[in-house]
């Protein structure tokens, strides 16, 4: 029996050492969480024996038992780096239609030759459908799937409305002349802005400011140097120069007007909306929409003066915003990721689309999960079913893109255990080594 407890001593210390070992070994690798060894003692005792004398049957491995706390973030220049801050764990499967899923901390994340986002075992990140606005559809695991990066580019949009701000000088002469796109003595000032069609082409969309008499100026418009008439609604905004509603009696044909006040404030506008001919004809050649028209705002304010508003002071000509709605093709420029998950495809034309949200899967038991490798584990009866949810909601952490979590391994820890775990072997092979004499001893009795 003493052997048989020397034996059981030798077998804690082996499993102490082995454990130790591993943990050593793994002391960088990603998302690796170290074990501890756990060991109770043996007593067996029968109905009528003393247990009172009882010395005891050696010791017996319990269980290696993993320790899940937080390991240190360590950040890196890959937006497909995740690491998790606070509890959960990233789902992924082997295959597109697979349902067998596993569970990891290792954030190690790329893409595949089908732009689906997997780890280095191949395993597919799962994540959360989402809206348009970014919020989540579902966060049940069972619609989850596993997260694609498109390869198409981002949708054009056709230019609708250009915004514009600008000065136009008080003490610039009038013109008499008629206006004449070619020539540059029959117009004061210019100044361009580039707009798009409905299949993203760009077109140089120029605006011309003629001034017609005091407080006074006329505004011509022209695409790819091809002018196009603002359309006549019949109808001003705000008030002429002389305090009435604005009219088109004497504004040329094609044009629109804009009045000024005598302190330089923008009042009104004939029509109340400019809005240009149609593009189509001589300029749309590439198949776009046909039918596409332009609207300029100058922002005018009928009720008082507006920031937003054009001005006419004793000073230079100056645009102090041109903007226009319209977008080119995009292309796939970079990827973000938020601490809640949301992954958001930019693209090169200003746009950005939220694409998913990475799926977080956290358990009533960690402990209880089973270790498959590849620093993955899955689901037992131990561990509890697996919840899935949002990253930062609830008891789930946050994540953190471009980094990843280190080892939880204390390295000084544990080459402390790995000395301790030694002279534990060698004195249960010392005590074994004693049963062995005494056991001589006893054989050489004659």
């Amino acid at each position: 029996m003493t052997f048989n407890v020397a034996l059981s001593g030798l077998n804690a210390a082996q499993k102490d050492l082995d454990v130790t070992s591993n943990n050593i070994a793994n002391v960088n690798t990603t998302g690796f969480k170290e074990s501890r060894a756990e060991f109770v003692d043996v007593f067996a005792t029968s109905l009528l024996a003393a247990g009172n004398t009882k010395a005891g049957d050696g010791v017996l491995t319990s269980e290696v038992a993993q320790q899940f706390s937080q390991g240190s973030i360590r950040f890196t220049n890959n937006a497909l780096d995740l690491a998790i801050t606070g509890n959960g764990f990233f789902a992924t499967v082997p295959e597109l239609s697979s349902l067998e899923r596993s569970y990891t901390r290792a954030g190690e994340f790329k893409l595949n030759s089908d732009n689906f986002i997997v780890n280095s075992q191949g395993g597919h990140l799962l994540g959360f459908p989402v809206n348009s606005d970014g919020s989540s559809s579902s966060v049940a695991l069972s619609t989850a799937s596993p997260i694609q990066i498109p390869t198409a580019s981002g949708s054009p949009m056709q230019s609708r409305e250009v915004d514009i701000r600008m000065n136009l000088p008080a003490g610039d002469p009038v013109i008499a002349a008629a206006f004449d796109i070619t020539d540059p003595l029959t117009y004061n000032h210019s100044t361009s802005v580039t707009v798009f069609d409905s299949l993203g082409d760009s077109h140089v969309m120029t605006y011309y400011f003629k001034k017609s008499a005091a407080n006074e100026w006329d505004v011509y418009t022209a695409v790819d140097g091809q002018q196009l008439n603002i359309a006549d609604t019949g109808t001003g905004s705000g008030v002429n120069s002389a305090g009435a509603t604005p009219t088109n009696t004497g504004i040329p044909a094609g044009a629109a007007r804009m009045y000024f006040s005598a302190g330089g404030e923008f009042q009104g506008q004939y029509p109340d909306t400019l809005t240009t001919a149609q593009l189509g004809a001589g300029i749309l050649t590439n198949g776009a929409d046909p039918t596409q028209t332009i609207t300029i705002d100058f922002n005018l304010d009928p009720t008082g003066g507006n920031p937003n508003e054009p001005t006419q002071f004793a000073a230079g000509f100056e645009v102090t915003s041109l903007e226009q709605d319209g977008l080119a093709v995009g292309r796939l420029t970079g990827l973000d990721i938020d601490d809640d998950g949301l992954i958001r495809a930019t693209y090169s034309n200003g746009t950005s689309e939220p694409l998913a949200r990475v799926a977080l899967v956290n358990f009533a038991n960690n402990q209880g999960l089973t270790q498959v490798g590849g620093t993955s584990w899955k689901e037992s009866l131990t561990s509890g079913e697996a919840l899935a949810g949002e990253a930062g909601s609830g008891t789930f952490g946050t994540i953190n893109s471009s980094a990843l979590e280190q080892s939880n391994v204390n390295l000084t820890a544990e080459l402390i255990d790995l000395i301790s775990a030694q002279r534990n072997f060698q004195a249960n092979s010392r005590s074994l080594e004693v049963d062995n004499q005494l056991n001589q001893t006893i054989l050489q009795i004659r």
